[in-house]
Order: C-alpha cells, then structure tokens, then sequence
C-alpha cells in the first residue's frame, strides 16, 4: 500500500499562492495516478486536477485551470499542486488521493489512498 501526506496548506490573502505538496511512501509513487481533491465545510469533495503516473497527462476543471498546476516528481515520490490568484471560494481542506496504474478519474470513489488532508484559507 502507498501512504500519503499533505503539506503546504495555509491561510493566504485572495490573489495570493500557496504550493501544496503530497509525500507518498510504502510503494513507488510512479505506478499510481494521483489527484488532489477539496472539501469545504457542508459541500461534497470537489475534484481538484489529477496527474497520471508518468505525469505525461493532466486533468484540470474548469473551476480550476489557468489557476492550478499540478506536477510530480517520482524520484522524491511528490505530487504538487501550485496555486495561484486564490479566491475566497477556494477556501477547504485539500486532500491528496492516489490510485493503481493511473487514469485520470475525477470522481473520488476510484481512488484507494488518501492522505489526510491540508487546511487551505483564503482571505477576501
């Protein structure tokens, strides 16, 4: 099994940035597609982006591109997620997630290890 470790959360004014990152360790991080995912207080956990093994392809929604990066670095076993121009709105707990062989899922039931999440804080 793979374990997973968020870091980088934070409280930010809007506009600002914030890199998250996830530490995995227990199995190679390179066999695994990872994603990040969000939840906010009374709303349902929100697909962030997601990143396939080889970090060749990326998926991003639409609530989230031109704003958030997310990239990998297999040998230090790291999934990171860049934020820019943070809004108000983007205030949640950040999870990383990871699963077997990749793909590029959006919906969290697909996804076997999650990490245990970063408070991220964003003020107007």
């Amino acid at each position: 099994q793979v374990q997973l470790v968020e870091s980088g959360g934070g409280s930010v004014q809007a506009g600002g940035s914030l890199r998250l990152s996830c530490a995995a360790s227990g199995r190679a991080l390179s066999n695994y597609g990872v994603a990040w995912f969000r939840q906010a207080p009374g709303k349902e956990r929100e697909f962030v982006s997601a990143i396939s093994p080889s970090g060749s392809s990326v998926r991003i929604p639409d609530s989230a591109r031109g704003r958030f990066t997310i990239s990998r670095d297999n040998a230090k076993s790291t999934v990171y997620l860049q934020m820019n121009s943070l809004k108000p709105e983007d205030t949640a707990v950040y999870y990383c997630a990871a699963r077997q062989f990749g793909g590029l899922q959006s919906e969290p039931d697909k996804y076997a290890y999650w990490g245990q999440g970063t408070q991220v804080t964003v003020s107007s």
